[in-house]
């Protein structure tokens, strides 16, 4: 049986056809934007060696492909080993006058909730401007005070002596260095917006990172060369990078791997607050080896003073998700033992207007 494509093709979420034997026969390019899989490597393959589903359906499957009827799966997390997962509804159903022939759709879940969490770092990062303010101005000047009469009193002092005066400075500097990060945390300068290339920016970041505090990782460049420019503000961005990048190297202190995957996905929409949708169809992701995130903070990573870390300050996520939040794009987690992905999606850059040199 043969699907006239361009219904095919137009269909706007991802869909798959499948054999008796759940082989792929067809995708359409929906279903190849989402699995970030070509139709090559799609066709032919056994559908649940290219669809992760991370809920226990065999059983539910199984009847309806006896009884020759639909099956709705809702609300379960979706991927391929190209992509991390989504949350989505998933429908099968039999194609009528094809024999076993099985319709798979896929509905990516508009992600209004995961932007949620987004929109709570905002505002949270707005009510820790006082804070910050505070903090800067009343604690920061008597440490300086604090530093230097420990310094003053350590020119006099038995080297025994001088421990605790080297002591009052360390604890001195690490709190100062606390609120600098407070007050990175404060600041609400508006993005400075331009068109970027995102690999530019994740080389800069690469590199830093593996003269620096990642020198003990080995970093993979997954690039989707052909990307089209998005519109940030590239400090900021840069900014972002170097920090999920610090936190995948801290997370795997005695080496691992880095994976830069960048790609395209043409379906991934967001909700605004004033209900209208968005595209966001950049995507970049950072993926580690790494021991994970602890269960009990997953959900919470992006809110401000959460840490997995001892001493941890819990601002540096917070800052990313503002940042990644001040330009419309979107960031999430995946995170199990071996195999953390952190996910950022961004809009595409306007398209420059064309000119018109006056001929007719």
């Amino acid at each position: 049986m043969t699907i006239d494509p361009n219904l095919w093709n137009s269909i706007p979420v991802p869909a798959l056809l499948l054999t008796a034997d759940d082989i792929i026969v067809d995708s359409n390019p929906a279903a190849e934007s989402f699995l970030n899989l070509s139709s090559r490597a799609l066709t032919g393959a056994p559908v649940w060696d290219k669809v992760m589903i991370d809920a226990e359906i065999e059983a539910a499957y199984a009847r309806a492909r006896l009884n020759n009827s639909s099956l709705f799966v809702n609300d379960v997390d979706v991927g391929s080993g190209e992509r991390a997962p989504l949350q989505c509804n998933i429908q099968f159903a039999p194609l009528t006058g094809a024999e076993g022939m099985m319709l798979m759709i896929i509905s990516p879940r508009e992600i209004a909730s995961r932007v949620t969490v987004n929109t709570s770092s905002s505002k949270a990062a707005k009510s820790a401007i006082g804070m910050a303010e505070m903090l800067a101005h009343e604690i920061k000047n008597p440490l300086a005070g604090i530093t230097g009469a420990a310094q003053l009193l350590a020119m006099n002092l038995s080297a025994e002596d001088q421990e605790l005066t080297d002591l009052i400075v360390d604890e001195c500097r690490r709190i100062v260095k606390l609120l600098e990060q407070v007050e990175q945390f404060g600041n609400l300068r508006p993005p400075m917006l331009k068109a970027v290339n995102i690999h530019d920016v994740l080389d800069r970041a690469r590199q830093s990172a593996s003269i620096g505090f990642g020198a003990h990782m080995l970093f993979i460049e997954d690039y989707d060369p052909s990307l089209p420019q998005t519109m940030v503000d590239p400090d900021q961005l840069l900014q972002v990078f170097l920090n999920l990048l610090k936190n995948a190297s801290e997370a795997s202190k005695s080496g691992g791997t880095i994976r830069l995957h960048t790609f395209y996905d043409a379906a991934l929409r967001v909700r605004k607050p004033d209900g209208t949708h968005a595209r966001l169809p950049l995507q970049v992701e950072v993926i580690d080896d790494g021991p994970g995130l602890p269960p009990d903070i997953a959900a919470d990573v992006f809110e401000p003073f959460v840490s997995g870390r001892e001493n941890g300050t819990g601002l540096g996520l917070a800052l990313v998700s503002k940042l990644i939040a001040d330009v419309g794009g979107w960031i999430s987690v995946d995170s199990v033992p071996g195999r953390t992905v952190f996910r950022i999606s961004l809009p595409l850059a306007p398209k420059e207007p064309q000119i018109s040199n006056g001929d007719n």
